[in-house]
């Protein structure tokens, strides 16, 4: 290894990060990242075959933290995901920071729970304790803070009105609860706006 590589694995490892030969022999345990050098990873970091790792991910814990990413799900690029003294766990086949990466933390006693086909997006956050639900979906950069959206299908599915709640647009959402089939779109104050049925923004012809 050349002295600029020395130089990266002594900051990874003061920062309590894989060193990257580490992070590129998550490869051989199934684990797609098409630029290990761009990705760090902390050592107890749980993820599944499949798993794929866009370049400049993030996945960091502390001794007391948790992240568990299942099965297929792909983690895009800017995104971060940090338990200090929480934990985070995200199902199978999720979509996490298309369109701008997205920040999940779980800080002490925290509790943040990302359903399988789960897709957020836009640059949004998960702080505090969140669920959400198999299917559901965060679109556009929005603060999430101890919310729960219900379970329901993927955005995938042609019936708009079983798919996983969504939450769209912008601004903040504190304690928000959005059951399968529904939406809340707002570009502010998540609380003030009104809550519709998927089929409203979706109508089948």
């Amino acid at each position: 290894m050349n002295e600029t590589g020395l130089r990266s694995d002594e900051a990874r490892w003061r920062l309590g990060f894989l060193s990257l030969e580490d992070t590129a022999a998550l490869g051989r345990r199934g684990i797609l990242l098409p630029d290990p050098g761009s990705v760090l990873v902390s050592p107890g970091v749980q993820l599944e075959e499949g798993v794929v790792l866009w370049p400049n991910v993030i996945l960091q814990i502390s001794s007391q933290g948790h992240i568990a990413i299942g099965h297929g799900t792909n983690v895009f690029p800017g995104t971060r995901i940090v338990a200090p003294a929480g934990s985070v766990t995200i199902g199978a086949g999720a979509e996490i920071g298309e369109e701008g990466g997205f920040t999940i933390k779980a800080g002490a006693g925290d509790t943040i729970a990302i359903g399988d086909g789960a897709r957020l997006l836009g640059g949004g956050s998960l702080t505090m304790s969140n669920r959400v639900g198999r299917g559901a979906q965060i679109l556009g950069p929005i603060r999430c803070q101890n919310c729960t959206l219900g379970d329901g299908g993927t955005y995938r599915d042609p019936e708009p009105d079983e798919r996983g709640g969504v939450l769209k647009g912008s601004g903040v959402a504190r304690k928000i609860e959005v059951p399968q089939g529904h939406v809340i779109q707002a570009f502010g104050l998540f609380s003030e706006a009104v809550m519709r049925r998927q089929s409203y923004f979706h109508p089948k012809d």
